[in-house]
């Protein structure tokens, strides 16, 4: 289950938008059909590639140029001096298998803890999972079609979240034990709904850096890279540091609205460490690039600067919303991958070198036999490229 599975009265309420940027009225970019494109199925990537960096690079280099590379090549296309911000997420096994006490299945989905063992989650049937419903979670040895009371794990819906359409539930769990740390036995790794015929490891949807657990999907941009890349970037002078953004439904919420414009985003926790800030303050006061590693870098940095109108330290929520016309702020360039269409990564993308330039470079894939989303390869929009409308 992943939020574009759930019914629509799960993703339809309203959020309140906060410190979102000025926008220009930019015509086709501003509605919801300009941003569709068709995509083979056969195009949607279903495992990873091994190595990690040896999937494809879409090098966006100038207004009017591209090139194919390979993600390996990454230390050929930067400079000593630049800075690449990851995203140091670690996804959780935060998908659940349970039963209500009629017996029906449940499937649900954790985004956030609120308090203590208490989570906001989506929830499948959300329709049949109403305030008061108990949900039980076998123990991972429990054997198939024996009774289920002696479940260690159990929790009670104690309200519907206007803003997801999700669940609030309340864990019991053995005292002193959190569910945090019972989700490494009873969760799963939750893999995107297009994602059907998959044979990769829990590893493989996590990057080599994952430090930080919270994350209900991976920040897949940083999927293509390696310790041994790495070492390559540091050896060549190309320096990085490091945010945290925990995807949740925010980043996967599709839009829903015709006008992108009234799209609402949902909060995610970020933290933007001072460090990570004096670390790009030095890379601008020197003349160099700040490249982020994926739309959830993106919107770390550009959200942290929305909240005073430069880049501080920043531990909070951000709804930020990017699409064509947005005014940057710290972003130069962005590695990231090829996104949904119709979705608020597309958009956001678009918001650095054009939408119809970004269509393009999308048929241009298209044709050239690129693999799509979350473990498909990757596209590189270098500063040159930049164009901001």
């Amino acid at each position: 289950m992943f939020p574009n599975e759930i019914d629509s009265e799960s993703l339809t309420s309203p959020v309140n938008t906060l410190n979102g940027p000025t926008h220009s009225n930019t015509g086709g970019d501003r509605t919801l059909s300009g941003y569709d494109y068709d995509l083979p199925e056969d195009r949607i990537a279903q495992n990873p590639v091994t190595p990690r960096d040896s999937s494809r690079l879409l090098v966006v280099d100038s207004p009017t140029s591209h090139q194919h590379r390979r993600f390996r090549d990454l230390p050929e296309l930067l400079e000593p001096g630049d800075l690449l911000v990851l995203n140091n997420t670690r996804v959780m096994p935060a998908r659940l298998y349970g039963y209500k006490s009629t017996g029906t299945a449940v499937e649900v989905l954790l985004l956030e803890e609120q308090q203590e063992n208490q989570w906001l989650g989506l929830v499948k049937p959300g329709r049949r999972l109403k305030p008061g419903a108990l949900i039980q979670f076998p123990a991972p040895d429990h054997p198939e079609g024996e009774p289920l009371s002696n479940s260690t794990l159990w929790a009670t819906v104690l309200a519907t979240d206007d803003a997801t359409g999700g669940r609030i539930l309340q864990f019991e769990a053995a005292p002193g034990t959190s569910v945090r740390d019972l989700l490494e036995s009873y969760g799963q790794v939750p893999l995107p709904p297009y994602i059907t015929q998959s044979v990769a490891s829990p590893d493989q949807y996590q990057t080599v850096y994952a430090e930080e657990s919270g994350s209900a999907a991976a920040p897949t941009a940083g999927l293509h890279f390696t310790e041994e890349l790495l070492d390559r970037l540091e050896a060549k002078g190309i320096n990085r540091a490091f945010v945290t953004l925990h995807v949740g439904v925010g980043t996967f919420r599709p839009v829903e609205v015709e006008d992108v414009t009234r799209h609402q985003m949902h909060e995610e926790w970020v933290q933007v460490p001072p460090e990570t800030v004096e670390k790009i303050r030095e890379t601008k006061a020197r003349g160099n690039r700040v490249i982020a590693v994926g739309t959830t870098g993106v919107r770390s940095l550009e959200g942290a600067a929305a909240v005073s109108g430069e880049l501080q330290p920043f531990c909070g929520k951000t709804d930020l919303f990017i699409y064509p016309g947005y005014q940057w702020r710290v972003v130069d360039g962005l590695i990231t991958n090829f996104h949904l269409p119709r979705s608020s990564l597309l958009m956001l993308v678009s918001a650095l070198i054009g939408r119809d330039r970004l269509l393009g470079l999308y048929r241009e894939a298209i044709a050239q036999e690129y693999r799509f989303y979350s473990f498909g390869d990757a596209m590189i929009i270098l500063p040159a490229a930049k164009t901001g409308v």
